[in-house]
């Protein structure tokens, strides 16, 4: 391939799958440039992965700012088939452990309501756990090791649309605090459009008139359920993004609003929600990355058990495929 059509696929594909997973349990945005060559049409091909991924949930808006951590370790393949125009289908899976301190992830926004009807504050990033709760006053220690999975079949017809649909499965293997042993459930479905063609590299001379090459749009949809089948709510992502790259380093930054409803649960009322992301990810090798991302999430609407302000999470870790 030449510069052009290598840099073009490598930063659409970024730009692309960086928010497919994004909340993600799991950095799989990295997977698509970990050993991604294109397919020709009607080519097949297998590739295992496994994924490392140190994270933390910062609950800033909350009273007590409650924290959280846990590193996954997740194992899985990519099943690609290659279309005309560029485009592929695939289907990946992943499964692993989840070392948990504090709470277990959970869906985005979950409200703690205990025996007495009070509601117990929590605001967090559909990525991980944590809520406002006695246990965090000795911090976050180290509770259990959880069971993580991922799959999501996506569809590109062409190197600028992208499609999917993923379901995020979670197995708390322990009642501890106010975590359930059970299966936690979240589903996605997910648009994203390249407004440009992608190429951008600010290493290999492209100036800031050629910035509108990285912009994509993405609509996002996610639903939850918690571990004892309590409906949770769902949410909408309508975010503009940009993604380009200096030289091997690729950035992704999004942003927009999020359109949340609360499950009748929670008590509380539609709200608007506003946040952003920086995702970073630098190929050591054709077959490993390393990778970072930074979510903040902004809640202007307060209610009992619920707080105005920030919440944040961060995460890194490095992916392998084979």
């Amino acid at each position: 391939m030449g510069r052009d059509s290598m840099s073009k696929r490598h930063t659409i594909l970024v730009a692309m799958a960086c928010l497919a997973a994004g909340a993600s349990p799991s950095p799989t945005w990295a997977h698509a440039t970990a050993g991604g060559e294109e397919l020709a049409p009607g080519e097949f091909r297998v590739r295992p992965l496994i994924t490392i991924e140190g994270h933390a949930g910062l609950e800033n808006n909350l009273e007590g700012q409650p924290r959280h951590y846990a590193l996954d370790g997740l194992f899985g393949a990519v099943f690609e088939w290659g279309l005309d125009n560029e485009g592929s289908f695939a289907i990946e899976a992943q499964l692993g452990p989840a070392l948990v301190w504090g709470e277990a992830e959970h869906f985005y926004g979950r409200v703690h309501v205990d025996g007495h009807g009070d509601h117990h504050g929590e605001h967090h990033d559909g990525d991980h756990g944590g809520h406002h709760s006695d246990s965090h006053s000795d911090g976050s220690p180290y509770r259990r090791t959880d069971v993580k999975g991922y799959l999501q079949a996506r569809y590109q017809p062409n190197d600028r649309v992208e499609v999917s649909l993923t379901w995020w499965p979670y197995y708390v293997t322990g009642s501890q605090g106010d975590d359930v042993a059970g299966l936690k459930n979240e589903l996605g479905v997910q648009a994203i459009w390249a407004l440009g063609d992608g190429d951008v590299n600010f290493a290999l001379g492209d100036g800031l008139e050629s910035i509108v090459d990285g912009v994509f749009l993405s609509l996002e949809n996610r639903t939850g359920w918690e571990s004892e089948g309590t409906y949770l709510g769902n949410y909408t992502d309508p975010w503009l993004g940009l993604g380009f790259n200096i030289d091997l380093l690729n950035i992704t930054l999004s942003a927009g609003p999020r359109f949340y409803s609360p499950g009748s649960y929670a008590g509380l009322p539609f709200r608007t929600d506003w946040g952003g992301e920086i995702e970073l990810e630098y190929p050591l090798a054709n077959s490993v990355v390393v990778f970072a991302h930074w979510k903040p999430i902004y809640s202007s609407q307060g209610g009992e058990g619920w707080g105005v302000g920030w919440q944040h999470h961060i995460g890194t870790g490095i992916s392998f495929s084979f």
